[in-house]
């Protein structure tokens, strides 16, 4: 069999339909989907949208639930040529309206349901000019006049369409990313950047075609959409989870036989609480874990619950889909450091000159290699910012190489190993998320009920980081703390809501004007 150049994602599909034909690909609930007919389904999505005129590079938004039909999309519409943008089903309306806008949205791939609470928000689709409805239920005449809707089923009924050429290095998707500023950034991706984040992965993860991975992470997080592209990439099956109860995992993992799962730190506290049936244990072939430390507790608790399993310990940016991970033979000897870099990738430790630092010198993490991805959607200070040039002084003769500068200090031992030290910025990591403190902080102005408003994280055991709000009072009156909390609920997700409110009646600041951070979180510790 000839073997095909992978220049697109949807090639990884195509290959392993080639190579794998009926085995199964895809598992939504009650209902598997075979390698050759889900990739049938992806040229059927990519041939609709090129049938409403989908142009090379126009971005289609994925607003669902973990299902078969989100995959689809996905794959579809890298096939098309287009630029996947999938968004998280716990955001917002006006946060999703502010994704289909950033990145001007022509295409909305949704449900009627979620469609009506979207559109209860002002000029929520205002860009969109059309609507792929999957499902069935009542749409809003008005809104529905405001573009054009289609159903899911009749789409992919379109003529098989040629697909457009793409090269590696064309953009596949957005991925949005809480930002320093409090709007979310998009990152961008190349196909390039996902087809080796699955190659590179699924190499030290050595997975097979037998596995049986739980994807347990949303789509719209690189780790996430990881479990895809790495199951992909060999000929795996994925068992699709929108992620509701622990006990809910076990059941699946009981079902489907589950050989591999990736979470993050709060998700693994709970699973190494829950009762696992002694065979269902010993088939876990391994587990890893990304978004945060995970407390070595919990990580001693589930090497017994598996003893067959092999632990990962992986550290990544979704500027860089995925930059280190530990082996498990380093485990017992270094538990807490993030290891190495991933194949084809090159971690460097640098000082704020650009020159390497030694070893024990804490310097900035910094990946380069083909994971780093394009930039920050239509922000080039940003881009500017965090995208910059390597070896200029080394090799001057070379053309510029981009690096992913990461804003987190690091330190590396006399034999490679790197140890994470902190973040240069202020950014939140909660339950495997970052959240920007100016987000929870404009909604807390919002309200009207604060004058000032500082967010902090502080570190916790379950959530790796928990949100804490000091904020004082708008008027003479004590902070009403539990409508304070119960306005920001309406405004944000979960993950995004303080866990505690600390009334100041001044919140101190720095010498030139600044909130002072360092001295409130001093504060909040003792």
């Amino acid at each position: 069999m000839k073997r095909l150049m992978r220049s697109n994602l949807c090639h990884l599909l195509e290959q392993a339909a080639q190579m794998r034909g009926s085995a199964a690909a895809l598992t939504y609930k009650n209902t598997t989907c075979g390698y050759d007919e889900l990739f049938h389904r992806v040229c059927g999505f990519a041939s609709g949208l090129a049938a409403i005129g989908l142009a090379r590079d126009e971005r289609v938004a994925i607003l669902l639930e973990k299902r078969i039909e989100t995959v689809v999309a996905i794959f579809g519409t890298a096939a098309a040529g287009g630029v996947f943008v999938p968004i998280n089903t716990l955001l917002r309306p006006q946060q999703v309206a502010y994704i289909l806008a950033d990145c001007n949205v022509s295409v909305l791939v949704t449900t009627p349901e979620r469609l009506a609470e979207l559109a209860k928000h002002p000029d929520a689709c205002a860009g969109v000019a059309h609507v792929i409805l999957v499902g069935t239920g009542p749409t809003d005449e008005a809104v529905a006049n405001s573009f054009a809707t289609h159903e899911w089923a009749s789409l992919l009924a379109s003529d098989v369409a040629p697909l457009p050429a793409t090269i590696d290095l064309d953009m596949a998707a957005i991925l949005y990313t809480s930002g320093s500023t409090g709007k979310p950034k998009g990152v961008v991706l190349s196909h390039r950047n996902l087809i080796v984040g699955g190659e590179s992965v699924s190499q030290y993860l050595e997975n097979t075609s037998s596995d049986t991975i739980l994807s347990v992470l949303p789509l719209s997080f690189d780790a996430g959409l990881s479990q895809l592209t790495t199951a992909f990439n060999v000929g795996a099956h994925v068992v699709l989870m929108n992620y509701l109860l622990p006990a809910d995992v076990v059941r699946l993992c009981i079902r489907h036989s589950i050989t591999g799962i990736t979470g993050v730190p709060p998700l693994w506290i709970q699973l190494a609480d829950q009762t696992w049936p002694a065979e269902t244990a010993a088939k876990l072939r391994y587990f890893a874990n990304t978004g945060g430390r995970m407390p070595k507790a919990t990580l001693d608790k589930l090497r017994q619950r598996f003893p067959k399993a092999l632990p990962y310990l992986m550290y990544g940016l979704t500027e860089a889909f995925r930059s280190t991970y530990l082996d498990p033979a380093q485990i017992d000897r270094r538990p807490d450091s993030i290891g190495k870099a991933i194949p084809n990738a090159e971690i460097l430790v640098l000082r704020p000159d650009g020159s390497r630092c030694a070893p024990g010198e804490e310097g900035e993490l910094v990946h380069r290699g083909p994971l780093v991805a394009l930039g920050y959607w239509n922000d080039p200070k940003r881009t500017a910012e965090r995208f910059r040039p390597v070896f200029a002084q080394e090799a001057g003769w070379r053309a510029t190489e981009l690096a992913v500068f990461s804003g987190d200090t690091v330190v590396a031992d006399e034999e490679g190993f790197l140890f994470f030290v902190g973040r240069r910025d202020e950014m939140i990591k909660t339950s495997g998320y970052r959240v920007s403190p100016t987000e929870v902080e404009e909604v807390a102005y919002g309200t009207g009920l604060v004058r000032d408003a500082v967010a902090l994280g502080v570190e916790d055991p379950t959530l790796g980081q928990r949100i804490v709000l000091i904020a004082s009072p708008a008027g003479d009156l004590p902070l009403d703390q539990t409508g304070l909390l119960s306005a920001i609920r309406q405004q944000l997700p979960q993950y995004m809501v303080p866990a505690s409110v600390f009334e100041m009646s001044a919140i101190p600041t720095t010498p030139n004007g600044k909130f002072d951070r360092v001295s409130l979180r001093e504060r909040l510790s003792s």
